[in-house]
């Protein structure tokens, strides 16, 4: 019994190292520029609307959300955006 239960453990910390890096990853249609508005990875769809921001660094940066939901940046945390809850907004 502990070593199944001990391979089940195993098994889920595995799993959770290879799906957490994925929790970081580039939020839907985000493009990022120096120069200028990059245009979006992928064209707007039905309900969605385009999230526009400029760091204090210059960058600029567009990404795609719900129009249900709020578009979220922090630069502390490394000029990362991400499409919020509308229950949590951007928490």
């Amino acid at each position: 019994m502990f070593k199944k239960t001990t391979a089940v453990a195993l098994a889920a910390l595995l799993s959770a190292s290879v799906v957490a890096p994925a929790a970081f990853a580039a939020a839907e249609g985000e493009a990022r520029s120096k120069k200028g508005w990059p245009k979006p990875t992928r064209s707007l769809r039905k309900n969605e609307k385009l999230c526009r921001y400029k760091f204090s660094d210059g960058e600029r940066t567009v990404w795609i959300c719900d129009k249900a939901v709020p578009c979220c940046e922090w630069e502390a945390i490394g000029n990362y955006v991400k499409c919020g809850t509308t229950v949590t907004g951007c928490l």
